[in-house]
């Protein structure tokens, strides 16, 4: 058992639900939040935990060497869960320097830092370990040979065998080569490799878990689920990049989180995982289920008589769909096979996405004043009300 776990990006959208469910479930472990606080970081994601005598939190920038060096050593940290990231494509286009920066960097420096307090002790390696997260995009993009997929919105019951026959047969698996197509994933298959070379060069105990698209709470409104929800209700257009054809494999938050936690205690050294949903859905499906969903929560939903006398359900916020020019590089497809952690450890997701999306939705149309907080700046002002004084 572990006694002091770094987690680094826990103030982010995973990393908050990561610390969270830490938190709570090992009491007697030092749960140390490692974040920056840029411009995802929200400390208000962690109301619930912060007065948990085993929480810690420390304003930290993970590039900050000599900084991560005596936190380790004066906590004794024998876990770091590594989830400090810069993660949004459309930004790392247009300042790949500073994902280069945070994330190759960044991870660079932990890996150091660690291997020297570690090597340090009488016990070396014995009872650490190193977790690092990161993205199904380092393998690249798989073909779409069926840009229709699977028939309507809310079609997930299907296998996943129907749903890769659908889009395509081929899926990621963890010996599926790195091919990656954007900034952000170039540098996130770059501190892959890191963690990979310190276990192989110097025999740190490292992992390395390749996940799929995550949604639900706390998740900043730049990307896609929680910024439509809120434009939705807004009654916002709606951008959609070209025809909104390209698929993703969708996985909910605290499913992520339990994959995690399950890895880092009982997953093998050296090796990797990848976390999916088998859970695929094209772009545009996603917007028209978003539309669906909001809109029957806030009783939008209209009913119309067809021709033949049938009475149909209409939902007036498709109209805010506006397809604009697509992303540069934008990939056709990303499909998890997570058949590796579900034989070897027993991990699979626990919701459909049916009720991942409704719960996701309802979280969202719930908390307007953190949506409202988040999307004014005003989030920020949290950590100076609640640690300036400290």
């Amino acid at each position: 058992m572990f006694s002091t776990i770094v987690i680094t990006g826990g103030a982010g959208f995973i990393g908050s639900h990561v610390v969270r469910l830490f938190v709570n479930k090992y009491p007697n472990c030092h749960i140390i939040n490692l974040d920056k606080l840029t411009y995802a970081g929200n400390l208000a994601n962690l109301k619930d935990v912060e007065g948990k005598p085993n929480y810690e939190f420390v304003k930290m920038d993970i590039c900050d060497f000599d900084a991560f060096y005596k936190l380790i050593q004066d906590k004794k940290v024998d876990g770091i869960i590594h989830l400090a990231a810069e993660s949004h494509v459309d930004r790392s286009i247009k300042d790949p320097f500073t994902f280069a920066r945070t994330n190759v960097m960044g991870t660079l420096t932990l890996l150091q830092a660690a291997k020297l307090y570690w090597e340090s002790l009488p016990e070396k390696y014995e009872g650490k370990r190193f977790y690092h997260i990161s993205t199904d995009e380092v393998y690249g993009a798989l073909q779409l040979t069926n840009p229709e997929g699977v028939p309507a919105p809310f079609s997930t019951k299907a296998s996943s065998e129907s749903q890769h026959e659908a889009y395509g047969k081929d899926f990621f698996v963890e010996t599926t080569k790195y091919n990656p197509h954007s900034p952000y994933s170039a540098s996130k298959a770059s501190s892959d490799h890191f963690v990979r070379a310190f276990h192989d060069t110097y025999g740190m105990p490292t992992v390395v878990t390749n996940c799929s698209n995550n949604y639900g709470p706390y998740q900043f409104p730049e990307k896609l689920i929680p910024l439509f929800i809120n434009n939705i209700r807004h009654r916002k257009p709606l951008p959609v990049y070209g025809e909104g054809l390209n698929v993703r494999d969708w996985l909910y938050v605290e499913d992520h989180a339990r994959a995690i936690d399950t890895i880092f205690h009982n997953g093998k050294i050296a090796e990797t995982y990848n976390i999916g949903g088998f859970n695929e859905w094209k772009n545009i499906d996603i917007v028209k289920v978003l539309i669906q969903t909001v809109d029957k929560a806030l009783d939008r939903v209209k009913l119309e008589t067809t021709e033949t006398g049938e009475t149909i359900e209409t939902y007036p916020d498709m109209d805010l769909i506006t397809h604009v020019t697509d992303r540069l590089g934008h990939d056709a497809r990303y499909a998890i096979d997570s058949r590796k952690l579900q034989r070897e450890l027993g991990w699979e997701p626990s919701l459909q996405f049916e009720e991942g999306i409704e719960k996701t939705v309802k979280w969202y149309l719930d908390n307007q004043e953190w949506m409202d907080n988040v999307t004014s700046g005003d989030y920020q002002k949290y950590y100076e009300n609640m640690y300036s004084n400290r």
